[in-house]
């Protein structure tokens, strides 16, 4: 085995979630986030759609995101199940965070290319920043609760209406570091026809 594979395998296996209320606030460069974001562009997409689009919120626009969430998040659930914990929490735990890549799925206008196809190079891309990131060492943490698929949150980001937001990646770093994790075993998964 090359050097080469074995710095990918290790990568992949060695890349953790980390949740942005374990963020400690440290700024990360510009120029590493743009790194993240080239390579998100280079993941597989059917019909070179290449349907990713990103909005990163950093320095003072964190507040602007996270009290719109809060306040939409409050509103929403005021007659339901609102939980001051977690209104609390939707606008503080972005402030730990460095950067936020908001992240939006572009509809092709011919809607040639299935549905389903342009969220699945989305997510591609998405991981390709969280493996970019953790080559860096820095964190990261793509969370799709809240307020993420509502119509609000469209029109916040300008997006058209056959258009998605697929959820934020969270990025920064950690003084407490998930170095452990599981995965079942992978026969258990698969069916292999010869």
């Amino acid at each position: 085995m090359s050097d080469f594979t074995q710095q990918i395998t290790e990568l992949i296996r060695t890349r953790r979630s980390t949740k942005p209320r374990c963020f400690n606030g440290k700024r990360i460069e510009d120029s590493l986030v743009w790194e993240i974001l080239e390579n998100a562009n280079w993941a597989p997409t059917h019909g070179l759609t290449q349907p990713w689009r990103f909005k990163v919120f950093t320095g003072s626009s964190l507040e602007k995101l996270a009290n719109f969430q809060a306040d939409l998040y409050k509103k929403l659930s005021e007659n339901t199940n609102f939980k001051l914990e977690k209104y609390e929490r939707m606008k503080t735990n972005i402030l730990k965070s460095s950067h936020v890549i908001v992240i939006c799925m572009k509809r092709q206008i011919s809607e040639q290319i299935p549905e389903i196809e342009e969220i699945e190079a989305v997510a591609c891309s998405v991981q390709n920043m969280a493996l970019t990131a953790t080559a860096y060492g820095i964190c990261s943490f793509w969370g799709s609760g809240g307020v993420t698929y509502t119509q609000e949150l469209k029109d916040f980001l300008g997006l058209e209406q056959q258009d998605y937001c697929l959820g934020y990646l969270y990025l920064g770093y950690s003084d407490r570091l998930s170095l452990t994790s599981r995965r079942d075993p992978i026969k258990q998964k698969v069916e292999w026809f010869d």
